[in-house]
């Protein structure tokens, strides 16, 4: 980038090449001058002649003197922009930083409280587990009962075996909970996750015949208890899932997806909105690192895959005039449900599913200004992730500006170098 030391170089090139075009200006004869007189020297036309080459000569240097100055303005201009963005962007970056730590003191205080609360999120998980059991005749209860015996941990059903999908999860608010739980319904809440396809086989064998064998897998452990079990269960493979392939977000304890908010016309995100779900379950620290075969978190795998994009409003009014940005669904905190682009729920709330994610406390656990904090975080990052791109931008035009001043000033020098054989030629041939 051209300094203040370049900008002066640039003035004195231009001040050097204008003074070494005035050599150039010759005296080319009027026209009332030579008007009606004949020519008795025989060299006559040869000198109108190089009088024409004269006067295209200066009329050349001017329009590349020109050429340079323009350049030379757009140079600045370019210069300006570029010094203005790396401000911006460095103000950015300390903003993050801000927040960052922000976000880091939260966190320490939550966990700090956390410490305090863990008999409250223990009765809570024991709560989600003895819902659990209510349906004794389905798969997640009979995980449940299996995992609290004495050799469960080597029980080879289990050993495979994440959990199951409302153990797995927690939030920071009982609405919260309500809501996500009954965003995915009863059957999924009870669906039974496995790490990797080996495991998720062991679940359950068939016969030659297609049928169920009920001597092998859960079938046979249900028939040992005496409780054989009633319908169909979901089974999740989490070495089958597509994982979320985006970046995390970074700094953050829980590993969040770096998703990108939605955004109106005017860039800003629409009112009301809180957040995406997939960031808004808590995960215990053992499943916040790899846990499939591709080295993927449960947030990135099976969290992912329930909620995708599932948008998060403080009203249904927010969520409804922010329809056109939500190409996943939504949810409200008043009970509000968009299930897809033209497929909203309606009429009178349907009955809540028992089986919820446990809940840490029965009020928030991080405070409304910690959700503040994050999303102001984002937003700087989006800005930051803008000045970078018109940074970015504004050097590709600057060095290409440069790059033609570059060019035009070689072909001025060039055309002096020319120009001035022409000035001492015409010098020998008129007296």
């Amino acid at each position: 980038m051209f300094g203040g030391g370049d900008n002066r170089r640039m003035s004195t090139d231009n001040e050097q090449l204008h003074s070494n075009s005035r050599a150039l200006v010759v005296s080319v004869p009027s026209a009332n001058n030579s008007a009606g007189q004949s020519s008795p020297v025989p060299g006559d036309g040869m000198q109108n002649g190089m009088d024409q080459q004269a006067e295209s000569i200066v009329n050349k240097s001017k329009k590349l003197q020109d050429d340079l100055q323009e350049l030379g303005h757009k140079i600045k201009h370019h210069e300006d922009n570029v010094n203005f963005l790396k401000s911006q962007k460095n103000k950015l970056d300390t903003s993050i930083l801000d927040f960052q730590v922000a976000i880091g003191k939260h966190h320490t205080a939550s966990s700090s409280k956390e410490e305090n609360d863990d008999s409250a999120y223990l009765e809570s998980k024991e709560e989600t587990i003895q819902h659990i059991l209510k349906y004794k005749k389905s798969a997640a209860a009979l995980l449940c009962k299996m995992t609290s015996e004495a050799q469960a941990s080597d029980h080879f059903l289990i050993k495979d075996v994440v959990g199951i999908v409302a153990t797995l999860g927690k939030v920071d608010d009982a609405n919260l909970s309500r809501l996500l739980s009954k965003y995915l319904g009863l059957e999924t809440m009870l669906a039974v996750v496995c790490k990797s396809y080996e495991g998720f086989k062991s679940l359950e064998s068939y016969s030659r015949d297609g049928s169920i064998d009920k001597g092998l897998g859960i079938h046979a452990f249900a028939a040992s208890v005496g409780t054989p079990l009633d319908g169909p269960f979901t089974a999740i493979c989490l070495e089958k899932l597509r994982p979320y392939d985006g970046e995390l977000v970074a700094g953050d304890p829980q590993r969040r997806l770096n998703l990108i908010k939605p955004r109106l016309t005017n860039g800003e995100t629409p009112p009301g909105f809180v957040g995406y779900a997939v960031n808004m379950i808590l995960i215990d620290n053992d499943n916040l690192y790899s846990l499939s075969a591709s080295g993927h978190s449960l947030r990135e795998t099976l969290l992912y895959k329930l909620f995708s994009h599932l948008q998060v409003y403080k009203s249904r009014e927010d969520m409804l005039n922010a329809e056109p940005l939500i190409p996943d669904g939504a949810i409200s905190l008043d009970g509000g449900l968009i299930r897809g682009p033209g497929v909203c729920s309606l009429g009178h709330n349907q009955e809540d599913v028992d089986v919820r994610f446990s809940c840490i406390s029965k009020k928030l656990n991080l405070s409304v200004s910690y959700y503040e904090i994050e999303n102001q975080l984002k937003e700087t990052k989006w800005k930051k992730d803008r000045a970078s791109e018109d940074l970015e931008r504004e050097q590709q035009l600057l060095d290409h500006v440069r790059f033609r001043y570059e060019t035009k000033k070689r072909e001025f020098v060039r055309f002096l170098a020319e120009s001035s054989s022409f000035a001492t030629q015409r010098a020998n041939v008129i007296p």
